[in-house]
């Protein structure tokens, strides 16, 4: 008879059989070949008998139990099959107990796989209808214009040219998303390759600053350095990335700093064997719930104003993958009514 490992009760079913007819054959046995009464100490025999026989019979039935079932519970979690030379005894204790873990880690990992799939599921959404509403502003921009323009207005040399130029305005916004999102998509697929070379930080950021200065003294916002640095710092790095990180930097501190006397402080400290750079700004700072997405692509802490100060929304999503992609760390700390840091390292060389 084929006994079935893997069914509770045709496991029992099957046991019960083979502990019957045993005790069946025992006591015909004992009856046949007993010459008269059998004695206190030959059913004591017997009993003992039966009673080790059955022990064994069940430990090994039981043994196969389980082990049909974790081999159905490996294939499933880890689609894996257990050992063949496996001492199926040892399934009591250790295996079980390894079996019981293993399912306890599959379980967390399956959850957090799923957590992970409806953030990035919610996560798509929100980008893709981001993207949608940043290109359709200059799109509908540009059809207004051109509307007018064909309209009549293109022979109307009070608006004629007014208009082209608002066109092209609108044009150059797209272009720049468009080119922040091909940065983005180079730098996530690898594809962008630095050029690593030794330069000075120090100096890049004068550069920096130069380039800005007008925009800055418009807005009534003053940059400076965090303390008094009369020696080079030399780091390693893309020298022309780190520029495109700082601009994005100290722009975004121009635009959302303290409307009234703003102020941007740029600072360097020495950590050993990394570079720190610090921009600070003393506008209204940032909320705590807005920290955690701040690098994200097109979100914005104040959709309103943020569009109003113009840029693609990009900005700080680059600058963290042109910072990851130097193997470096940035972070952002923020108090509403102080102010906002961004800070990010770099190699020293």
């Amino acid at each position: 008879m084929k006994i079935n490992y893997s069914d509770p009760n045709k496991l029992a079913i099957s046991n019960a059989l083979v502990i019957t007819a045993f005790a069946l054959i025992v006591n015909t046995a004992v009856v046949v070949f007993s010459t008269g009464k059998p004695s206190l100490l030959l059913v004591s025999v017997v009993n003992l008998l039966i009673l080790a026989v059955t022990y064994f019979i069940f430990r090994y039935t039981l043994e196969r139990f389980i082990y049909e079932k974790i081999r159905i519970i490996y294939k499933t979690i880890r689609n894996l099959k257990l050992p063949r030379d496996i001492d199926r005894s040892a399934i009591r204790g250790a295996v079980l107990d390894k079996v019981n873990q293993d399912v306890i880690e599959w379980s967390e990992t399956k959850k957090k796989e799923i957590d992970e799939l409806k953030k990035m599921a919610l996560y798509r959404r929100e980008f893709l209808g981001n993207v949608s509403h940043e290109l359709k502003t200059p799109i509908f921009n540009i059809q207004g214009y051109v509307l007018t323009l064909l309209d009549g207005g293109l022979d109307d040399p009070s608006i004629n040219k007014e208009y082209l130029l608002r066109t092209e305005k609108s044009i150059n916004r797209m272009i720049d998303i468009v080119e922040d999102l091909e940065t983005i998509s180079q730098l996530e697929a690898s594809e962008l390759k630095l050029n690593i070379i030794r330069f000075d930080i120090l100096a890049l950021t004068r550069e920096v600053i130069e380039f800005l200065e007008i925009k800055s003294k418009k807005r009534n916002k003053t940059i400076s350095f965090g303390g008094t640095y009369d020696k080079p710092i030399m780091v390693s790095a893309d020298k022309e990335r780190i520029r495109q990180v700082l601009i994005n930097l100290i722009d975004n501190s121009i635009k959302y700093g303290n409307p009234e006397n703003g102020r941007t402080k740029i600072s360097f400290f020495d950590m050993d064997e990394t570079m720190l750079v610090e921009v600070t700004d003393n506008g209204n700072g940032i909320d705590a719930a807005d920290l955690p997405r701040i690098f994200e692509r097109f979100y914005r802490t104040d959709k309103g104003r943020s569009r109003e100060q113009g840029g693609t929304g990009l900005g700080l999503a680059i600058v963290k993958h042109l910072i990851e992609a130097h193997e470096q760390s940035i972070n952002v700390r923020s108090s509403l009514g102080v102010g906002t840091t961004f800070a990010f390292t770099l190699k020293k060389s």
